[in-house]
Formats: C-alpha cells, sequence, structure tokens
C-alpha cells in the first residue's frame, strides 16, 4: 500500500511505484535470513512505510475538522505523531544515501467524511491500514530498523483502539494489529 487512500494522479487506483492498488495493505514476502536494514527489501518495505505516512497526514485533515475539541486534539496529535515518523524516515533514507519518495500531490478519501461518525471510522481505517504497512517492514528489517518496525506499529494499533474506542466499537482491540 502506497498509501491509505487512492492518490489523485496518475491512476485512480494503482500506486505508481508498485503497481498495487491503494487501498490494500502492503505485502512483503517472508525472508529467508535475517535481513540487512539497508537491503533491497527493508528499503522497499521503508519507502511503503514512507507512503502511508504520507497519506495518514492527508487524511488527518478532514478528520480533524469534522472532530470536536478533545477527539480533535487527540486528531491532531495523531498527525504530529505520523509528522515525526516520515521526518525520522526521511532523515533515515538520507543517512543512507536513499532518495526518498515524495508524497502525492493529493489524496482522494476512501469515502466522504461528512460528520463526526466518518472520521472516527477514516481514523481507524488510517490507523489499521498504517499498522499493516508497518506490519510488513518488520519482516524486511532487523535491528534498530525492526525495534523502529515494531514501535511504529505499535503506536498506530493504540491510536485504532482509541479511535474505536472513541466511537463506540467492541472490542477497541483487535488480536494481530496490522492484518487489515
Amino acid at each position: 500500500m502506497v498509501g491509505l487512500t487512492k492518490p489523485v494522479k496518475p491512476t485512480p487506483t494503482e500506486s505508481p511505484a508498485t503497481g498495487r492498488a491503494l487501498t490494500e495493505p502492503a505485502q512483503t514476502e517472508a525472508p529467508t535470513g535475517s535481513p540487512d536494514p539497508g537491503s533491497t527489501a527493508a528499503t522497499a518495505a521503508l519507502t511503503e512505510a514512507l507512503a502511508a505516512e504520507y497519506a495518514a497526514i492527508f487524511a488527518y485533515g478532514p478528520i480533524g475538522v469534522k472532530l470536536d475539541d478533545e477527539l480533535a486534539e487527540a486528531a491532531r496529535e495523531a498527525e504530529a505523531a505520523h509528522r515525526a515518523r516520515r521526518d525520522a524516515l526521511i532523515l533515515a533514507f538520507a543517512a543512507d544515501g536513499v532518495d526518498p519518495p515524495a508524497a502525492e500531490a493529493s489524496y482522494a478519501l476512501p469515502f466522504e467524511v461528512t460528520g463526526a461518525a466518518d472520521a472516527l471510522r477514516l481514523a481507524v481505517l488510517v490507523e489499521e491500514r498504517v499498522a499493516a504497512v508497518w506490519r510488513a517492514a518488520l519482516a524486511a528489517s532487523d535491528g534498530t530498523t525492526r525495534a523502529e518496525a515494531l514501535d511504529a506499529l505499535v503506536d498506530a494499533a493504540l491510536r485504532a483502539a482509541g479511535w474505536r474506542a472513541a466511537a463506540g466499537a467492541a472490542p477497541a482491540t483487535v488480536p494481530f494489529p496490522g492484518t487489515v
């Protein structure tokens, strides 16, 4: 998954980088050994994670404006967390001498956000899809990169649980976060 939402360009259904549908979680084959964090598989997984973070940042704009007070603040905090992950990934790519991909110019949301219920549903979807991308990154990484991917997966799972609870969904947690 390059993003949580379909980009307005270049096609409405596929990622220009991977050709996969943008609303599907990224799938990474399990490696046969312990891959190097700078390996092609790790770089590809982290590129997918960066794209998911870009899309999450975009999605929190429409989410936040449909929520009131405390939930709007939670949306701002979630967006800030995704911005921090994005920035860390960009710095990691730069440190490895890899040019990070740029964000899409715009994203189309998977459904119209007309009120708080839609905003909460989108927030859950955003975090579930981000968790799925980071879960896939676990298989392609090791060492510090793997620990960072696990932290990102846990953070997204916790935010998704918080959004489910705010929406009144039961149960608020899922048994295996990141398996959209």
